[in-house]
């Protein structure tokens, strides 16, 4: 993970790693995290940006139409010590500010929140790169802000049972795909409005070469939210001087991949030599729901009459994961075009889209949660 200090771009890993920052380092700052979105709007539910109390922020919730706004919340929230809900009509011509011209045409809901002691499991969980589910209250019979987290299949916090059983099936199914929606929870003592926000560790990418061109590749995907870790061969190459972005750094030899790296995630083999993109693909699929192999199909061919030689036989589901030539077909030539094209099919293939032209897509361009009652 890279920390690039007030940027407005900066990743999900990038934000949170900074409200572990401030808490551990005992400043005062605020988290603003869109918990609702009615109609269109830049980001989805669970983006977030961290707010320090001359207005200084990182990360972001909209396009750049809301930011500012937050911005200037940050020092009353400081003061009250309290969390506080606003809500921006950007769709409102008629007199509303936040309709004219902004870009979006929805309703976003955001919570603002001091960075205190009830961040501190979500600290931990971060530092330990574990997943957690937050649960927090929004409205009902519960104060705003009420907080529970559910991890290692429990909930922590110090709630009401009926809070307690009512967000546990919640937790778990925004857990299984780090999503966050607003639910009603319900039981015989009270209800609630509560924000649940599944937060994963980054989606692991191993990026198997040392030549230039695997930088472009992982400068995107680190920017993308992946994990990014560079694996090279022989000891030729100091990877973290010439891919400082990359999150981690492997030095091994091919066969020895599955020893030295947790295969998890994603790769693309991209060595530039036949014989070690062989023995790399040969230790990685079977491993991994996506390989990406550069070079033409006629190359695979090759590698795959090897295999045959050596008395392997590639079934179909490795072949399923096998993607090569790696990337979308976007046209593009220069390194940053290729790495482009690589890092949009691995996007594709972790969201579980097929790629196409949003011009064409029916419905929102993002999906929508359907926020069932837990237990319905």
């Amino acid at each position: 993970m890279t920390d690039r200090e007030g940027d407005w771009s900066a990743p999900s890993a990038d934000v949170l790693a900074r409200i572990r920052e401030v808490r551990r380092a005992g400043r005062e700052a605020v988290v603003a995290t869109v918990v609702a979105v009615e109609g269109s709007a830049y980001r989805r539910p669970g983006a977030k940006m961290v707010v320090d109390r001359e207005g200084g922020g990182f990360g972001h919730i909209t396009a750049g139409c809301l930011e500012s706004e937050v911005a200037g919340l940050a020092s009353d929230v400081l003061a009250a010590g309290e969390p506080r809900i606003e809500r921006y009509n950007l769709m409102d011509d008629e007199g509303d500010v936040w309709g004219l011209g902004v870009g979006c045409n929805g309703i976003i809901d955001v919570l603002v929140e001091p960075v205190d002691e009830r961040y501190d499991p979500l600290v931990s969980a971060v530092e330990a790169d574990e997943p957690i589910a937050s649960l927090t209250v929004l409205d009902g019979d519960l104060p705003l802000g009420t907080r529970a987290y559910y991890r290692d299949e429990e909930v922590e916090g110090s709630v009401p049972g009926w809070f307690a059983d009512g967000i546990e099936r919640l937790a778990v199914r925004v857990l299984e795909d780090g999503g966050s929606e607003s639910v009603e929870v319900a039981g015989e003592a009270g209800e609630a409005t509560v924000f649940a926000d599944g937060i994963r560790p980054d989606p692991r990418l191993l990026v198997i070469g040392s030549g230039h061109d695997v930088g472009p590749v992982v400068d995107l995907a680190e920017r993308n939210g992946f994990h990014t870790i560079v694996v090279g061969f022989r000891g030729g190459v100091d990877l973290e001087s010439r891919f400082p972005e990359a999150s981690e750094h492997v030095s091994t030899s091919p066969a020895r991949i599955g020893d030295d790296v947790d295969l998890a995630g994603y790769a693309v083999v991209m060595t530039h030599n036949f014989v070690d993109d062989r023995l790399a693909v040969g230790e990685l699929l079977g491993q991994l729901p996506y390989v990406g192999l550069m070079g033409p199909p006629e190359r695979f061919e090759e590698m795959r009459d090897a295999f045959e030689e050596e008395g392997r036989q590639l079934n179909e589901g490795e072949l399923e994961s096998l993607y090569t030539p790696v990337g979308l077909d976007l046209g593009a030539g220069s390194p940053y075009g290729i790495a482009t094209s690589i890092v949009s099919e691995i996007l594709a293939v972790h969201n579980g889209r097929e790629p196409a032209h949003l011009a064409e897509r029916e419905g929102p361009i993002h999906d929508r949660r359907e926020a069932e009652l837990p237990g319905e």
